[in-house]
């Protein structure tokens, strides 16, 4: 993977730094990694299973049931 893609911090990381995720997308996989050390490498999620991942969240599922 290049690297060469937006990386976007989530929303839910942890304003003093420890506990920090960002996503990116490729194109075609959603790319998940750790904003502290971002030389450990990246999870990849294909879009089905990134969906299936974020709608079975507790925070979605609470989002989703207010709405």
């Amino acid at each position: 993977m290049d690297g060469s893609w937006s990386w976007r911090k989530s929303s839910f990381s942890d304003a003093s730094g420890v506990q920090c995720v960002e996503v990116a997308w490729t194109g075609h996989n959603v790319l998940v990694r750790d904003s502290k050390d971002t030389a450990v490498g990246q999870l990849a999620f294909d879009a089905t299973s990134w969906d299936r991942f974020i709608s079975s969240t507790p925070a979605t599922r609470t989002a989703s049931a207010g709405n």
